[in-house]
């Protein structure tokens, strides 16, 4: 087999990271990471909080400080409960914003989140409005309810590219939906579907190409993708610290090779999630819960620290 045909294979699939020790993945980290992303979800909630928890200013601050040397774009996902100022300061320090309205069953929220989501576009925070994440998937609203609200932010906000979050695949099986958008926002997910991390590239990429095919030349962008690095597995998809290194370095780098926007999944851990998605739900953050970046190389120092703490504990 020829070399040009080796780097093929590995360009579909991603680097070949599988031969490099920890420290070496994280120097690899360290290195993209600091090539920037296009855009990061941001996670708002402190150990102890979550939704329905009012944020702080000082807490949104705090965290946005932390990760603005590496990313464009920001990605939020409300609009209320204190989220209405992600946008505001993400603008003050020169972020670009894709700006979430969260929808559900309670129709008093959806109406303060959509209400907040057209109030914060017309003063020039939104560079994109996202109307509703997931609520199909969940079950939350018909598909009839959501266009009644895509339709209501359209009107109010002319100038401003609207979309809807979802799978990629809803956007194939719900063509009323995909005409409604102005832009197409994916959430792509091998880990989800139980691949396997060495097969999770091509997999993306399969499902970015469902999207784009669905899209009919609308704009596509990946709203979410990532890797857990701790918790229990889903069949072939396995939740480790090098796994979830492996895999943010090769999304990353196929994102700055093909021009994919894509929003990584996520800035922070939090531990709340572990409700909504099991034990894996907690750990999907470059960062910890405490703000410390997970994969650098001071981070294996400190466990190695903690490690050797412990074995010298005298049992007696």
């Amino acid at each position: 087999m020829s070399s040009k045909r080796n780097h093929k294979i590995m360009s579909l699939s991603g680097g070949n990271l599988n031969n490099k020790t920890t420290k070496g993945l994280q120097y690899l980290f360290e290195k993209t990471l600091k090539q920037g992303m296009h855009g990061l979800c941001f996670s708002p909630y402190e150990e102890g909080q979550k939704p329905g928890t009012h944020i702080s200013e000082e807490q949104i601050r705090r965290r946005l400080e932390l990760i603005r040397p590496y990313t464009t774009w920001i990605r939020s996902f409300s609009c209320t409960e204190g989220n209405e100022l992600i946008p505001k300061i993400a603008k003050e320090y020169g972020l670009k914003t894709l700006v979430g309205a969260w929808l559900g069953k309670d129709s008093q929220i959806n109406k303060k989140e959509i209400d907040g989501l057209i109030r914060l576009a017309k003063a020039g925070y939104v560079d994109i409005a996202a109307v509703g994440n997931e609520v199909l998937y969940r079950g939350d609203l018909s598909e009839t309810e959501l266009l009644v609200f895509m339709e209501k932010v359209k009107h109010a906000l002319p100038n401003t590219p609207m979309g809807y979050v979802d799978a990629y695949y809803e956007f194939t099986d719900r063509p009323n939906i995909t005409k409604a958008c102005d832009v197409i926002l994916a959430n792509c997910y091998p880990y989800w579907e139980g691949c396997n991390l060495e097969y999770s590239l091509i997999y993306m990429k399969d499902m970015y190409r469902q999207a784009l095919k669905a899209a009919k030349g609308k704009r596509v962008i990946i709203t979410e993708t990532g890797w857990p690095s701790e918790g229990t597995g889903l069949y072939g998809a396995i939740p480790s610290y090098e796994s979830a290194i492996k895999y943010f370095i090769n999304a990353q780098n196929w994102s700055k090779a093909d021009n994919i926007e894509m929003f990584y999944f996520s800035s922070f851990d939090e531990s709340w999630k572990v409700g909504a998605e099991g034990d894996v739900g907690a750990f999907w953050g470059l960062w910890d819960k405490n703000e410390k970046l997970k994969f650098s190389l001071n981070s294996i120092k400190k466990i190695s620290r903690r490690l050797i703490n412990f074995i010298s504990i005298d049992p007696q």
